[in-house]
């Protein structure tokens, strides 16, 4: 039995955050029905690197069942009432005041529905001078200030996933969860509004602090702002290892036996972190020198001798061959697809869905199930 068997969501969703969120509880068992519009999610239409299909639909649809509504038709609208009556939860990232207008307002469905949880994902929340701007992933990294701290010195960058969709989806899914644990000790239902800039600004908590104390984090790629030495250091054969020191007692350890420098340890300019970042540069001088002289495998002995946190810089298509990647078998219209497991490992065992509906696949079976019961 898996955690939400017996739960029923209904998702009006698009894109990446919404569909993130309801694929987490699909995969922890829960009956995932995905609303599409005629045309479908346009997330369908990103790529075609899956076989033909999305890469993004096909990670985060996997087992929901697709039924195609026009909200605007009346009898279609009756049928996702009918749902929704039925419904555990609503889930929701259309335009701010969309579902308001068709009469499907959280608060209007709580008033009928005490026990449903409504989840309704915004780029900026529901009021506020940006309230009714579309907001995307990259349009989110860009303005809470994310990409002015992602890069090199030399420009801004993009992060290469969409984060800020991710997080967003992910701090939904645990809203809901919370709601539904929460619905068990009160019989009622949930408002949940999230918002993509609130999380982001949540997730730049760290960077807010040092920027409101006058220092903002400079773009150093791949380096860590405040702590040293983090960095990429390239070998004798030409290989790249991103090194990593937590604190002053593993660099004691790193001084001394990696770097053959035992007298850096209390060295005055190199003993504590804080020194180490305000001297940045010549720790990584001594450091870059010293793996210069050694080759990879070298370098990673000495690294793995003494505990020292290490990995090598990979491209995504090392990620194919890792020896450390998990995969999920799912079920799509133009074949099976192996895509990386979902990351929880409950009981010993990962549960993901296993079909990624075609659009309105499910569409005559849900409309029979809901259909209108006849007046006695």
């Amino acid at each position: 039995m898996t955690a939400l068997e017996g739960k029923l969501v209904v998702t009006i969703e698009q894109a990446v955050a919404a569909p993130f969120c309801t694929s987490r509880l699909a995969d922890a068992g829960a009956r995932v029905i995905k609303v599409e519009r005629p045309e479908g999610d346009f997330a369908r239409g990103y790529d075609s690197a899956a076989d033909g299909l999305s890469s993004y639909f096909v990670w985060l649809n996997r087992g929901k069942e697709s039924l195609v509504l026009d909200l605007k038709n009346t009898d279609d609208h009756a049928l996702l009432l009918r749902m929704i009556a039925r419904a555990d939860v609503l889930v929701q990232n259309l335009k701010p005041d969309a579902l308001e207008r068709m009469g499907l307002g959280p608060q209007t469905l709580l008033a009928r529905h005490p026990r449903l949880i409504c989840c309704s994902i915004s780029g900026y929340g529901d009021t506020g001078p940006y309230a009714k701007r579309k907001a995307y992933d990259l349009l989110i990294q860009a303005d809470s200030g994310l990409c002015s701290i992602t890069g090199g010195p030399e420009s801004a960058a993009r992060v290469g996933i969409s984060l800020v969709d991710i997080a967003t989806g992910a701090t939904a899914h645990a809203a809901i969860l919370e709601a539904l644990i929460l619905r068990e000790r009160t019989g009622r239902g949930s408002d949940i509004r999230i918002s993509m800039f609130d999380v982001m600004a949540d997730w730049l908590t760290v960077p807010f602090l040092h920027a409101r104390a006058g220092k903002p984090p400079r773009r150093i790629g791949l380096a860590h702002p405040s702590i040293s030495p983090y960095g990429v250091f390239t070998t004798r054969d030409g290989r790249e290892i991103l090194v990593s020191i937590q604190n002053d007692r593993e660099w004691a350890i790193f001084a001394r036996i990696v770097l053959d420098r035992p007298e850096m340890i209390a060295d005055p300019l190199f003993a504590t972190n804080n020194a180490r970042v305000q001297n940045r540069a010549a720790v990584d001088a001594v450091v870059g020198a010293r793996f210069a002289t050694l080759d990879r495998e070298a370098a990673i002995r000495l690294l793995v001798d003494t505990d020292t946190a290490f990995a090598d810089v990979n491209g995504i298509t090392d990620l194919l061959t890792h020896p450390h990647l998990n995969q999920a078998a799912i079920d799509t219209e133009t074949g099976p697809q192996a895509i990386p497991a979902p990351a929880p490992v409950v009981d010993g065992a990962r549960h993901s869905g296993r079909r990624v509906p075609g659009l309105g696949e499910d569409s005559m079976a849900i409309r029979e199930e809901f259909a209108a019961v006849p007046a006695s």
